[in-house]
């Protein structure tokens, strides 16, 4: 019983001290600047991180920009590269030519329905 008073006592001693007031205020004001506010330690190491991500997409795209320039340069120095990428990519022939495009697509085949009536 002596012993609960005596930690009674403290408590209020320490209750009532103007530094616990003082490290209370602090306490509080730490966790406000740390966690809750729109400026927190937390929000600004969540900028840090989206920063590296867009600073990592600036350079994917930089990259890509020079890959195309250089392409483009190549372009307008070789009439071939024109003729080459028409024929990759758009199918382009020449007259004497026949194109065979071949697929890896598996389609299926969609059965007429019973209902339907074939003309």
């Amino acid at each position: 019983m002596k012993v609960l008073l005596s930690i009674k006592a403290y408590a209020l001693l320490v209750w009532r001290s103007v530094y616990f007031k003082y490290a209370v205020v602090c306490i509080v004001g730490v966790l406000l600047v740390g966690f809750l506010d729109d400026n927190s330690l937390w929000s600004h190491f969540k900028n840090r991180q989206r920063i590296a991500e867009l600073t990592e997409e600036k350079e994917q795209f930089e990259a890509d920009f020079n890959r195309d320039q250089a392409q483009i340069k190549e372009l307008d120095r070789n009439p071939k590269a024109i003729e080459k990428i028409a024929r990759e990519r758009y199918f382009m022939k020449a007259d004497d030519e026949d194109i065979f495009v071949l697929s890896d697509d598996d389609r299926d085949v969609k059965p007429l329905e019973t209902n339907e009536r074939v003309e």
